[in-house]
């Protein structure tokens, strides 16, 4: 069985965040990581998304996939 897609504005949305194409634009712009911090220990989450992208990853869910294009995103 095929896992579900889950787009940038799902995730955002799941991540209680604006999920307008602005929004998220803006938010990955004015949001960039340095090589050396992980996605999930970034310091403008909450401890329940920086949960959510931690469980996400480590279980390899249906979210993992997009969760790691926001990883991208921000460390580009």
């Amino acid at each position: 069985m095929d896992s579900p897609f889950h787009s940038f504005e799902n995730l955002f949305l799941q991540l209680g965040l604006s999920t307008s194409p602005e929004a998220i634009e803006r938010f990955i712009r004015e949001h960039k990581l340095s090589p050396d911090t992980a996605l999930a220990d970034a310091s403008f989450w909450s401890a329940t998304q920086a949960a959510f992208i931690r469980e996400s990853l480590s279980e390899d869910s249906d979210w993992a996939e997009v969760v790691d294009q926001l990883n991208a995103q921000l460390h580009g």
